[in-house]
């Protein structure tokens, strides 16, 4: 290995990640400095968690509940390694080997440095000192065999990060192709959604319409049989998913917690050298994906050449028609620009699969509140639970309105170009991105409403009051778009080149959001005090409040259009230097 290479391409690394702390003003590397602090100390405190675990609540602990905690670990740490893979995807490499292959560097050199930086990472720095903590508290309190743990978890860990690894290399020659790229990663992030939410939706959708109907017992004895029936599935449930742990290598450390806890070493050891041998497998194809890539051996076949077809006559006019649409009661330049900022965001993979996840979100929040029992919910809370769900509904949309620039890139500069007034162009873009609110934020409302067996007036209150919330979110994200732009990355939902102060103030925006939609709260609270002051209950307080409220924030939004209008026109040239810059 050329020692003074590897230090010249780290001197480099370090000299730019420098550059983009210095253009930052010094802010970037104070969040560096305390994203590190930080990484240490939760690392540290994770060790001691698993010590005191370990020592205080598995000393007498069964081997069944010693293989439960295991399992919940490891269950939990690949879910947030499949998450931070996902945003791996969405980055460069720590050394971008493409722009090194034309100096006299080693190939197996930089991959090494790549994989093991690639363990820099929130799910390692939070789990793997548990895992060793944990091992070493378990050897404390139940024997020097328990550190057999140790091996078997670093294996594990092992094992996923080079098949990951392997398949991060294996995706990245796929994604050469833009839209194939944009394609893999909706499909990844929709997969990791639906892993996630698999238990819950197992639990209380799947199971719910499987479970058999209760039946009554009429004598002690009738009772008892009952009881030890289901209790006899329930143990055979547990049982086959035991069984099946074998049978799926990163579940060979609960496995191997159970087997140790019941003083058998072997399946540990097992576990460990199959951890090892898949890992080092994973790691070689890793490597040898990455050789024939970078020496043009990919295996693919050669593009086909020809004349591209051209487009149907039929479908040229459906889309013209689409364009040339005419909103009702809205000027024409911010129709079209409506129309024609839909249409990109319908063809872009990366809005598909955040508008997918609000549906998603939409369908299990509404469900499960449908399905829950209302009668445990007061009158009293009722509106106010409607009301938050309305903003609720609002608040996951707000990537789009807070950043609406941020998607176009190149494409600002028609923007500022255009002859048209700045206060249409923010209300073109607003109504691009208000089918989707109203579609799912209806959807949610709705189904909350029906759950929780409004009346009437108060689902028509609901809407209303989601109404106001669009009105104000559309205020707020025009002036964020305005004031804290920032480039998101081509085919992803991650931004690229973002500054210090923009990530800082986005996230104090986030965390301020439920005080910006506070004003939704006033129509049930006024409805409260009606009826608390013993006035005639049949009058709807909180339905004409809500409609107040609504045409309030509707005046507010439209004043609002021209000073936030002027204020665009004289900041545009800035925002187009930031959605437009490349990443360093």
């Amino acid at each position: 290995m050329n020692w003074e290479q590897l230090k010249t391409v780290f001197w480099l690394r370090w000299t730019l990640t420098r550059n983009q702390w210095r253009r930052s003003g010094g802010l970037g590397a104070v969040i560096a400095v305390v994203v590190g602090v930080g990484a240490v100390v939760a690392g540290t405190m994770s060790f001691a968690g698993g010590i005191l675990g370990a020592v205080y609540g598995l000393r007498e602990a069964s081997p069944v509940l010693v293989m439960g905690v295991w399992a919940g670990i490891t269950a939990v740490f690949l879910l947030a390694w499949l998450i931070g893979m996902l945003a791996e995807l969405q980055r460069s490499e720590t050394i971008d080997l493409q722009r090194l292959m034309h100096l006299p560097v080693a190939l197996g050199q930089m991959f090494a440095v790549n994989y093991l930086t690639s363990h820099f990472a929130a799910s390692i720095i939070a789990f793997v000192p548990a895992m060793i903590g944990l091992a070493i508290g378990l050897a404390y309190v139940r024997g020097a065999a328990m550190l057999l743990l140790l091996p078997l978890a670093l294996s594990m860990v092992f094992m996923v990060t080079a098949w990951t690894y392997c398949l991060r290399g294996w995706l990245a020659s796929m994604m050469t192709n833009p839209r194939r790229r944009r394609t893999i990663i909706m499909g990844i992030t929709f997969a990791i959604i639906l892993l996630a939410q698999s238990p819950n939706i197992y639990f209380n959708v799947i199971r719910r319409m499987g479970a058999k109907p209760a039946i009554t017992a009429t004598t002690p004895d009738s009772a008892r049989q009952q009881r030890d029936a289901r209790s006899a599935e329930e143990k055979k449930m547990f049982g086959n998913m035991v069984a099946a742990q074998k049978f799926i290598p990163p579940l060979w450390l609960p496995v191997g917690a159970r087997a140790l806890a019941e003083e058998n070493a072997w399946p540990a050891l097992l576990g460990t050298l199959g951890g090892v041998t898949i890992g080092a497998l994973g790691l070689y194809r890793a490597y040898r994906s990455t050789w024939r890539f970078f020496h043009g051996e990919t295996g693919g076949k050669a593009a086909v050449t020809g004349k591209s077809t051209a487009a149907s006559p039929s479908r040229k006019a459906g889309s013209n028609q689409f364009l040339e649409l005419r909103l009702p009661g809205v000027p024409e330049q911010a129709a079209a620009l409506a129309l024609a900022t839909f249409r990109s965001m319908l063809r872009a993979p990366e809005v598909k699969m955040a508008w997918a996840t609000s549906f998603i979100v939409a369908i299990i929040v509404g469900a499960g509140v449908f399905r829950s029992a209302a009668a445990n919910v007061s009158d009293v809370a009722k509106p106010f639970i409607a009301a938050g769900v309305a903003a609720f509904s609002v608040f996951m949309q707000f990537g789009f309105l807070a950043n609406q620039f941020g998607f176009d890139r190149d494409g600002f500069r028609a923007l500022v170009q255009s002859p048209a007034e700045r206060r249409l162009i923010l209300l073109g873009r607003n109504l691009a991105t208000l089918p989707v609110g109203v579609i799912f934020g209806t959807l949610m409302t709705t189904l909350v409403s029906i759950g929780l067996h409004l009346s009437m007036t108060g689902t028509i209150a609901a809407l209303f009051q989601l109404a106001t919330t669009l009105m104000l979110a559309g205020i707020a994200g025009n002036l964020l778009s305005i004031l804290v732009p920032y480039r998101m990355q081509p085919g992803t939902m991650k931004p690229t080149k973002m500054p210090a102060l923009a990530m800082l103030m986005m996230v104090l925006c986030q965390l301020s959001s439920p005080l910006a939609t506070s004003p939704v709260m006033l129509p049930p609270l006024f409805e409260w005090l009606w009826r608390r002051a013993g006035w005639p209950g049949v009058v709807p307080v909180n339905l004409f409040f809500s409609m107040g409220l609504a045409g309030l924030a509707a005046f507010a939004y439209w004043q609002m259009l021209g000073p936030l209008g002027r204020l665009l026109q004289r900041r545009e040239t800035r925002i187009l230097a930031v959605v437009t810059a490349e990443v360093e």
